[in-house]
């Protein structure tokens, strides 16, 4: 399992890393993560679109009992944040007290540590979202 984990993270660095999503060249519609194909169009044609990393929670949860990886960090909310270019991405919120969130809370992206399998093994790092 390592193996196909480690190889989907390195294969879903720009999107992780940099926030990069795709825009639909007939429809305007952005994609994140980038899609190779839409589900109207098998032909779609796409160009890179650079995410602000900015937006607004739009629905949010707390986890109180976490899965091993994260069970130093609970209760810790995650949730759907509405970017400004309308995507909805899923981000854990961090360096908040979970009891202070609402919807409709300005938010941005930034590049954190998600987790390591131990502390032999490699780091995975993404975004998180952060009060503004």
């Amino acid at each position: 399992m390592a193996q196909t984990l480690t190889a989907r993270v390195w294969r879903e660095q720009p999107q992780r890393y940099r926030m990069i999503a795709n825009k639909d060249k007939k429809s305007g519609k952005v994609y994140f993560p980038p899609r190779l194909v839409t589900p109207d169009d098998l032909n779609a044609e796409f160009e890179d679109v650079q995410l602000s990393g900015a937006g607004k929670i739009a629905s949010w949860t707390v986890i109180r009992v976490a899965p091993a990886p994260f069970t130093d960090l609970s209760p810790y909310a995650l949730a759907i944040i509405e970017t400004e270019e309308g995507v909805n991405v899923t981000a854990q919120i961090a360096d908040c007290d979970v009891e202070n969130i609402k919807t409709g809370m300005p938010v941005k992206f930034e590049f954190r540590k998600i987790y390591e399998d131990n502390e032999a093994s490699i780091i995975y790092y993404g975004y998180k979202a952060v009060i503004v």
